[in-house]
């Protein structure tokens, strides 16, 4: 008596056949038969594509009839051959374009964030000159965390720096 686990063994066993059913025949330039689940190239002629996926009995020899009268292959009967989209290449096509896409929003993201970031340092630094220049008593911490008044020099040292910040972070970007 058969189990269920037999059953379903046989059934896998007996659909094997048709997952070879899905695939592409076609006989390169060298003369070789290929196989593959990808059609095949652009460049392949009608004629040399044995197989398809999902072709009938009934619709095979209808793809082999031009092979059948070559001379009937003129320029002409070629050209829909050379025109015929690839789904692998319309997939690629896709792929490409939609990371193309996200790249591009990316770099416009982290453009707008460093733009972001320069304004905030302009205005930072702006603020922190008018300080300076306002001529009042400014003090700081120093690495001791002690607090010290800035003298002159330090006081031009720091406008320096500040007036750096306004020339590199608030001047227009094209």
């Amino acid at each position: 008596m058969m189990t269920l686990k037999h059953l379903l063994c046989m059934l896998g066993f007996c659909a094997l056949p048709l997952a070879a059913q899905a695939q592409w025949q076609w006989v390169d330039g060298q003369g070789k038969k290929v196989f593959s689940d990808q059609p095949p190239p652009i460049d392949v002629p009608e004629k040399s594509i044995l197989r398809r996926p999902g072709a009938s009995a009934a619709a095979r020899p209808a793809a082999a009839a031009p092979a059948a009268a070559p001379e009937a292959a003129t320029p002409a009967a070629s050209a829909p051959t050379a025109a015929r989209p690839s789904g692998v290449d319309k997939e690629l096509e896709e792929k490409t374009r939609k990371a193309e896409e996200a790249e591009k929003a990316q770099r416009a993201a982290e453009e707008q964030r460093i733009a972001k970031a320069r304004a905030d340092n302009c205005a930072r630094a702006r603020r922190g000159k008018a300080t300076l220049d306002s001529g009042m008593r400014l003090a700081r911490l120093n690495e001791k965390g002690e607090r010290e008044v800035l003298d002159d020099q330090a006081r031009a040292t720091e406008q320096a720096r500040l007036q750096a910040v306004i020339d590199s972070d608030c001047k227009a970007r094209p």
